[in-house]
């Protein structure tokens, strides 16, 4: 009971201390608050697996949070930071990647294995079919 407590208590703390972290930034029109807002949900942490920016409280995620609130202070639009990050830590650091030579397999893999599938399914049926029909 006591090691679900400090786990529980433990919890708590951290999201208080990341919820604080962000309460922190001042942001000179309410435009820009929701550009960050939107930003650091779309852009993925470089160091944690499937988070995004604002979900993550490693160091680097705390870090990028702050760049990216000092880009759109600084007047960078939301492309600009996008593209700093994409140069910087790759296309990995988008939730969306692009549509590119590069990212070819990753949109339309999964319908060209589908395809491939559906091929070797409808051969294998049609296989059976002239084996049973040499069979009787």
């Amino acid at each position: 009971m006591i090691f679900i407590k400090s786990i529980l208590l433990s919890l708590m703390v951290f999201f208080y201390a990341s919820a604080s972290a962000q309460e922190q930034m001042a942001f000179s029109s309410e435009l820009n608050k929701t550009r960050y807002q939107s930003l650091v949900e779309e852009l993925r942490c470089p160091k944690c697996q499937n988070q995004n920016l604002a979900d993550s409280g490693s160091g680097i995620a705390v870090d990028l949070r702050e760049l990216v609130h000092q880009m759109i202070e600084d007047g960078k639009t939301d492309q600009e930071v996008v593209d700093y990050m994409v140069a910087r830590y790759g296309s990995f650091v988008l939730y969306r990647p692009q549509h590119s030579t590069a990212t070819f397999l990753l949109w339309y893999g999964p319908f060209i294995l589908l395809g491939i599938g559906g091929l070797a399914f409808v051969a294998v049926i049609m296989a059976n079919r002239k084996r049973r029909g040499r069979d009787s």
